[in-house]
């Protein structure tokens, strides 16, 4: 747990930084708000651990990892509006404590703080503007053109979470100048997770209280959104096993990697292992 700590305090004293600078105050509280109040940074932790299994230094993928971080989100700050959420992490929820305005303001300053930190390499950049094509897609589907089917509803999940989880390994690589393949390959793994991720996700929404949370529960029912269990005929249990099958997948693409640092590659294949397990 030590080794993943250090790694997380990289990115929360990144994050820290990037947001005390923002101007006015009054934004760069918000911005705090959204960002500081919690979250487990997944996906920051990707970008770190694949950076050190391709064989490069963390501290070279911690701007990347805080970017990651930032347009993650700003994407909830969105999400939350939509489904008129008003918990997040056991806070109130951006547009709950400020209104719609300044939390949409919020949502665009986390945007701009994430793409400078991408500016510098136009690899980053096509990764992460690649993942904010298929995250606007994902979130028009769930709008307008919701699945019927469980085919329709993993493509959406590919794009809502599994592409943003796709940037953050693939952006991991390139920090440590991996070649091509190793981007990609790095990026495939993260895809299954992020998919995995998402189902547990939808399982939980279905099955968890508000407390265990730590945001309000049942939403996919009551805003009639596309989660697994709502396009499927799946139980939460069935469900389950499908996040299970994902994760497994996740861990295949990973055994195929000649990965330079094979404990920052455990904590990968421990990462793929905990999402289809936590409880909020």
């Amino acid at each position: 747990m030590e080794y993943l700590e250090r790694r997380r305090g990289l990115v929360e004293e990144r994050l820290e930084a990037v947001l005390s600078r923002v101007d006015p105050e009054t934004l760069s509280a918000e911005l705090e708000h959204v960002v500081l109040s919690g979250g487990k940074r997944v996906r920051p932790t990707v970008t770190l651990l694949v950076c050190e299994a391709a064989g490069g230094d963390p501290e070279d993928a911690v701007d990347y990892a805080v970017g990651v971080e930032l347009v993650h989100n700003a994407s909830l700050v969105v999400d939350d509006i939509i489904d008129e959420s008003e918990l997040r992490r056991d806070a109130p929820s951006a547009w709950s404590a400020f209104g719609h305005g300044p939390a949409i303001v919020a949502s665009d300053g986390l945007l701009g703080e994430a793409f400078a930190m991408f500016s510098t390499d136009e690899r980053a950049m096509r990764a992460v503007s690649e993942a904010m094509v298929n995250l606007g897609e994902g979130e028009a589907t769930e709008l307008v053109a919701r699945p019927g089917s469980e085919a329709g509803y993993r493509q959406l999940a590919r794009r809502k979470t599994g592409a943003l989880f796709r940037a953050a390994a693939e952006l991991g690589a390139i920090a440590a100048d991996a070649d091509a393949h190793t981007v990609e390959a790095f990026g495939q793994y993260a895809e299954r997770v992020g998919v995995a991720f998402q189902m547990r996700d939808d399982v939980l929404d279905a099955t968890a209280d508000a407390e265990q949370l730590g945001k309000p529960a049942g939403h996919d029912a009551a805003m009639e959104r596309p989660s697994i269990v709502q396009v499927t005929d799946l139980s939460p249990g069935e469900a389950d096993e499908r996040a299970r099958g994902e994760s497994q997948a996740a861990l295949d693409q990973l055994d195929a990697l000649a990965a330079e640092n094979q404990q920052a590659l455990e904590y990968l294949r421990d990462l793929a292992k905990f999402v289809v397990a936590r409880q909020r």
